[in-house]
């Protein structure tokens, strides 16, 4: 695909910019997702980048368009589903964007260079011992050594390799996560924007492999990835708001961590998982609805179509209510997001609690539905190309951006600590929830804790609505 000026990008519309992606992507539709090798699908991506549609910058400029280009691939998941998109998102959001949100200057810069060139990169998070239930815990270590101004990236031990990595076979560049290590002390998880490859080879120090096949996403590469003296130089941190120099580390944004700012990223990737949990779900309930109502069943009186029974019936309007709820939510949250993007600012603690919430709620209550729909549609949801076969993408949305339970079992962590320092008053409407909070101060219990979650997302929504 030929690259797209700049202006000619710039001056496009909506509708122009949507028409122009879809096309761009066409060519995902003939995918076969079952035989296609990961360097074909990456040179989809590498493709896409080269084209210019989506720039990297526009996460930072533009992010309606960034928000907008994962709806539209999500539009293809029932049918390919969860590889090109998780893809598409660890590249732009995880990646490009932790760059844009805590390098500097000079790396955001060299951002342009590497679209050109069309090279991709990965995001070194999650390990061995610290997956998705772990939250940002990070062992892999940064060794500052002051004498030849290098970092030493390592993995002190088995649990520290970096575990189910996307596109981490194939990609080019990638920002490693690692505790920060300077004259002995930790400084904790900071960002390193390291060259994976170099002339196509993996760089020395790098040790990977295929974490091997899964359910669905097979045309995705998940990789582990360890480091064995894999040194970098000074460059290679991401140091917008924490750096080395002579005298020793440099917090440079005062009571603010340097890992707070890299969870910022999660902000954006919750608001476009929340948006294709959701985008799957549409794509599902419309091809099913389809079949239904077109399929005669017999009647006592006359044939009747299967989407007239009342048990699917009643769920096509259940699920439509429920999701007209959560597009508006999910779209409120987005609006805000974008407004903070463009500005500079940090998206307030109400946002920040309500793309958490926008987060679970779009991808739990899209695996329950698609389940319930699954299981009154009959056999028509065992056949392949009914997108039931791609329901696992859902599962990759509960675990990516944040793990649905941890996401819920923070809520009600700072919701208890909110009533301890200052009890509100009791009234009808939050007498269901102090009451949960009072029976989980008394006996921790697993139940109880998601159940407080629950009223406490249902008021979140309630509020940011309002």
């Amino acid at each position: 695909m030929a690259a797209r000026g700049c202006s000619d990008v710039a001056r496009m519309n909506p509708d122009q910019w949507t028409d122009a992606f879809k096309a761009a992507t066409v060519g995902l539709a003939s995918m076969d997702v079952d035989t296609i090798s990961y360097e074909e699908s990456a040179t989809r991506l590498r493709d896409l980048l080269k084209g210019g549609l989506l720039k990297h910058t526009d996460l930072r400029d533009n992010p309606e368009r960034f928000f907008l280009a994962h709806r539209l691939l999500a539009q293809h998941a029932s049918r390919l589903g969860p590889g090109f998109w998780i893809r598409f998102t660890v590249h732009y959001n995880l990646c490009v964007g932790t760059v844009l949100a805590i390098g500097s200057d000079e790396q955001v810069a060299g951002l342009t260079q590497m679209q050109e060139d069309g090279l991709l990169g990965c995001f070194a998070l999650t390990e061995k011992f610290a997956g998705v239930s772990s939250g940002l815990v990070v062992n892999t270590t940064a060794t500052w050594d002051a004498a030849s101004e290098t970092f030493l990236i390592s993995s002190p031990n088995p649990g520290a390799t970096k575990n189910w990595i996307s596109q981490g076979l194939v990609a080019d560049r990638a920002v490693v996560i690692a505790d920060l290590r300077v004259g002995g002390k930790s400084h904790g998880p900071h960002g390193f924007f390291v060259d994976f490859r170099t002339d196509g080879e993996v760089v020395r120090g790098i040790e990977h492999g295929d974490m091997g096949k899964k359910t669905v996403g097979n045309d995705l590469d998940n990789a582990w990835i360890g480091f064995n003296g894999l040194r970098v130089p000074k460059s290679a941190l991401l140091n917008r708001f924490g750096d080395v120099t002579a005298d020793g580390y440099v917090q440079k944004l005062k009571d603010v961590p340097v890992f707070h700012m890299i969870g910022q990223r999660l902000f954006t990737g919750r608001v476009a998982v929340a948006q294709a949990a959701l985008e799957f779900r549409r794509s599902i309930y419309a091809q099913t609805q389809n079949f239904a109502d077109n399929k005669l069943c017999w009647g006592p009186q006359a044939p009747v179509a299967l989407g007239s029974l009342p048990q699917l019936s009643s769920l096509f309007e259940a699920n439509a209510a429920n999701q007209a709820e959560l597009d508006a939510f999910v779209g409120k949250c987005e609006k805000e997001l974008c407004e903070a993007l463009k500005s500079g600012a940090l998206p307030s603690v109400q946002l920040v609690e309500a793309i958490a919430v926008a987060k679970v709620k779009a991808v739990e209550d899209s695996i329950r539905l698609v389940h319930e729909l699954k299981n009154e549609v009959g056999s028509y949801a065992l056949m392949k190309g009914s997108g039931f076969e791609q329901a696992d993408f859902l599962v990759c949305c509960k675990f990516a951006e944040g793990d649905s339970r941890i996401l819920m079992q923070k809520m009600v962590r700072d919701r208890l600590r909110q009533v301890k320092k200052a009890p509100p008053a009791p009234t009808a409407e939050n007498a269901e929830e102090l009451a949960l909070c009072a029976k989980l101060a008394e006996k921790e219990d697993h139940k109880t804790l998601y159940a407080l979650a629950d009223v406490i997302m249902n008021r979140t929504i309630k509020e940011f609505m309002a």
